[in-house]
């Protein structure tokens, strides 16, 4: 609800914070497959007998190496039929949240009896598709997502279309939160959360409380890689520190593990993407701990961080070959900075460092190992938040980082949507060849 007596740029900020930092259960990218069947199964009535699912690219990268929560098993196409089976139509990101164990099982025997068939959309121009066409006897619905994980264009039930979109964008009625992105800067958003009522933006700290669980979750089991555990396990042998730079990292990749590996514990996403959310959170949460900070303080530098992280994303492409982890840590690097006492200068000394660091890093499709891109963000994260507080910074005489932090993201970010695009269809070719 907006605030009339807020300015007109503090409740876009906040609008665009809602809509993009949701309660996610699962990777994003099986669990908007799943969506798709959950609704397609809702507009039906007795037992789902078979599944066809579409997906583009970009997806299939993103859906392949996933483990899809509490079933043990990789892919899309067990998680579009457990969404046509046990998904919430309703729930969006959490879909598959009610899913029982005897859902888990018919899942796969459907899978076994091979009666869900999964292809690419070809050709397919949208970044982000899915579709999810399920049959119950002679019937069928099939639902279309494109361009938001959760953003349905098309609803068909034998052969009868029952909703429509336009293709690409938002409805002209709706108001796009994002819209904000594109009329602001890093100034703005720093100029908003120092000074925003502390009860407008609270609800960030729930980002803290679900991520953190996370975090406590990947520290307890062999979840994914378990990156956050072993190095626990080596601090403990005394052959890494016990440093908040450790503590940082460790927390952060605990979460990641967990998140991948298939926990039945939900993310607080960020930009549709549950590492992103994590890269964002923990570890400003780390940092926070360690100076004691109030819980006022910790929500600013939480809505610093994931905000910081929207500007920045909203400017890429939804799905790309730049690991999106770094952009999100890149967002709580300038969270850490404010709550060690940092000024602008500050962030933007730390983010231009980032982008000198880790500008290069791949998206090679969700998997366990997204836990390393996500610890060593955080680590780059740190790394530059104390040089910066030393006044110290790479450069705009070096690569393509700019004298102006703004400038530096827009060359990044011209990368990503210009020259890594055909590193993405590298990647997607060495990746369906892996597949056959």
């Amino acid at each position: 609800m907006l605030n009339t007596e807020y300015p007109a740029l503090w409740n876009k900020f906040i609008h665009a914070v809602r809509a993009e930092v949701k309660p996610a259960l699962g990777c994003t990218e099986p669990v908007s497959l799943a969506l798709a069947g959950a609704i397609a199964s809702a507009h039906l009535e007795g037992e789902i007998e078979r599944i066809e699912a579409w997906v583009s690219p970009n997806l299939m990268k993103n859906g392949m190496g996933v483990t899809v929560p509490g079933t043990g098993m990789v892919g899309l196409p067990i998680a579009v039929a457990l969404g046509a089976l046990a998904g919430d139509p309703h729930a969006g990101l959490e879909v598959l949240k009610q899913a029982r164990q005897e859902d888990i099982g018919r899942a796969k025997q459907l899978l076994a009896e091979g009666k869900v068939c999964l292809r690419l959309q070809e050709p397919c121009t949208e970044l982000l598709y899915a579709r999810a066409k399920v049959w119950s006897k002679a019937y069928w619905a099939s639902v279309t997502i494109e361009g938001g994980h959760t953003r349905v264009v098309r609803i068909e039930k034998q052969g009868e279309t029952l909703l429509s979109q336009r293709p690409g964008g938002v409805e002209p009625t709706a108001e796009d939160p994002l819209e904000v992105m594109s009329q602001t800067s890093l100034a703005d958003i720093l100029n908003f959360i120092e000074h925003v009522p502390f009860e407008a933006i609270a609800f960030i700290l729930e980002a803290a409380a679900l991520n953190g669980a996370l975090s406590f979750e990947g520290l307890q089991g062999k979840w994914g890689l378990h990156i956050g555990a072993t190095l626990e396990k080596q601090r403990g042998r005394g052959l890494i520190g016990h440093s908040l730079a450790s503590e940082i990292v460790i927390r952060t990749a605990a979460a990641s593990d967990a998140r991948m590996g298939g926990a039945s514990l939900p993310a607080m996403s960020n930009s549709g993407s549950g590492n992103q959310g994590i890269a964002a959170t923990l570890p400003v949460m780390v940092v926070a701990e360690h100076l004691l900070a109030s819980e006022e303080s910790l929500a600013r530098a939480l809505m610093l961080s994931h905000l910081s992280a929207i500007y920045i994303h909203a400017q890429l492409p939804r799905l790309s070959a730049l690991c999106a982890a770094t952009t999100a840590s890149m967002g709580a690097a300038a969270g850490m900075s404010w709550l060690m006492g940092g000024t602008y200068e500050t962030l933007a000394k730390a983010i231009n460092s980032m982008i000198g660091d880790v500008s290069g890093m791949i998206c090679d499709g969700a998997s366990n190992s997204c836990a390393m891109k996500v610890s060593t963000s955080a680590s780059s994260a740190w790394k530059a938040v104390l040089m910066a507080l030393d006044d110290t910074a790479v450069t705009g005489n070096e690569g393509i980082v700019a004298h102006d932090v703004e400038d530096s993201l827009a060359n990044l970010c011209a990368l990503a949507c210009q020259a890594m695009q055909q590193t993405d269809r590298q990647v997607l070719d060495i990746m369906s060849r892996k597949s056959r």
